[in-house]
């Protein structure tokens, strides 16, 4: 937040108005993602402050990895840009930071069921182990018929406890109880309501997770940042051989590069405040906005490339499928913080803005002169990532901290 303001009268052409409030059926939907639960005392409560400790952390750590592996998925990892833009929105519109952890509730559920499917199916990947050795020893000896018929029937045991578990509702519990399932499951069949309850179960575990919503919301947000950045881009990558023309044009996309990075991330956390895809194309309010808060803008921007940056490396070699996902967790545990660094920017701005606090004309001008530059050394070190690795120009236009955060997925 810039510290150096003046009361200065609005511009004539301002309109000074609330664009929370202008949006405010597209707040009430974003409602709906709870908050951190509150802290209790550690001193006046040690166990309550242990278990929520636990809860917190097991939460958190399930959500990042479950964006980790979305994010790795083609197609899929639209739903990772999606929460990402989603916590970016909800900090642009409240400025809340116990609200950027979307699905805080639910995410703990989802590290439980991983880990208990894990779990038991590491059981059969080892008893199916055990048994294809023995196979190859003597497939004709009793013990290896003995360890067949172990295998079928602890796959049945298996596979029943998990599917009671998740229909009970997936929590811990479930996965290490397995006769306190088949208690709840005769007493549903008593009454006669199993598929109802089990059905329920899911559709609102689903309902919660707002799939569609997510999905839709990355893919229109990268719709808004890919139309900024395709033309600037493909300039900045037309260089096949070192000619006039083409090195004037590869000249022309840098510069305008430069300028486009430095808009697009808050042009995408308008749309992601507004929920609506042509405040993504709204230069003009943006540009009026940032004299408003130059300084938090200008961190926000510094931060974002500064920690884009490094992930660049990891694009040197072009790893399995099976070692993706990994890789991936250090990209969304990089871009995270940005997302809500620049959502925390955008409201600062919309909140002086409403108050009426314009900043002093040298202080933008100097965030100017400080950020143009830095912008210009990063496009400059960007032209040669494409030598890092295999995918050559493909590179430049990833552009993980706007598009999708992921280490290998190309837009083209």
């Amino acid at each position: 937040m810039s510290t150096i303001t003046t009361t200065s009268t609005i511009e004539d052409n301002a309109e000074p108005f609330d664009e929370v409030e202008a949006f405010t059926d597209n707040v009430e939907l974003a409602e709906s993602i709870p908050r951190i639960p509150a802290c209790p005392v550690p001193w006046r409560h040690p166990i309550r402050f242990t278990g929520w400790l636990i809860t917190t952390v097991f939460g958190l750590a399930s959500l990042i990895l479950m964006l980790a592996v979305i994010a790795a998925i083609p197609i899929v990892n639209f739903l990772a840009l999606g929460y990402l833009l989603e916590v970016e929105g909800r900090m642009a519109r409240n400025g809340r930071w116990k609200e950027i952890f979307p699905l805080i509730h639910d995410a703990p559920r989802i590290g439980s069921i991983a880990l208990g499917v894990w779990a038991f199916l590491m059981t059969l990947r080892l008893l199916g182990s055990i048994m294809a050795d023995a196979t190859l020893i003597d497939p004709t000896s009793r013990t290896t018929d003995i360890l067949n018929v172990v295998l079928i029937v602890t796959w049945a045991l298996i596979t029943s406890h998990l599917v009671l578990a998740l229909a009970r509702g997936g929590s811990i519990w479930c996965f290490v109880r397995p006769f306190k399932n088949i208690f709840w499951l005769r007493k549903r069949l008593r009454a006669g309501d199993y598929m109802q309850t089990a059905g329920r179960h899911l559709a609102d575990f689903v309902q919660r997770l707002r799939i569609k919503h997510h999905f839709w919301l990355g893919l229109r947000g990268f719709g808004v940042a890919m139309i900024w950045l395709a033309l600037p881009t493909a300039l900045y990558a037309i260089v096949q051989q070192p000619k006039g023309g083409q090195i004037a044009l590869m000249i022309l996309g840098g510069f305008l590069l430069v300028l486009t990075l430095s808009w697009v991330p808050f042009l995408q956390a308008r749309f992601a405040a507004e929920n609506r895809f042509r405040a993504g194309l709204e230069l003009r309010e943006v540009r009026k906005l940032y004299k408003y808060a130059p300084l938090s803008w200008t961190l926000a921007t510094i931060v974002l490339y500064l920690l884009a940056l490094p992930l660049y490396l990891f694009k040197a070699f072009l790893l399995p499928p099976d070692a993706m996902w990994p890789i991936t967790l250090i990209f969304v545990v990089s871009i995270y913080p940005t997302k809500v660094l620049t959502g925390w920017a955008y409201h600062q701005a919309i909140k002086r803005r409403n108050e009426g606090k314009l900043a002093h004309f040298s202080l933008r001008w100097g965030c100017n002169a400080l950020l143009l530059p830095l912008l210009g050394i990063f496009v400059f070190i960007l032209y040669f990532t494409q030598f890092l690795g295999e995918q050559g120009k493909a590179v430049l236009f990833h552009h993980h901290a706007l598009l999708l955060p992921a280490p290998f997925q190309g837009t083209f």
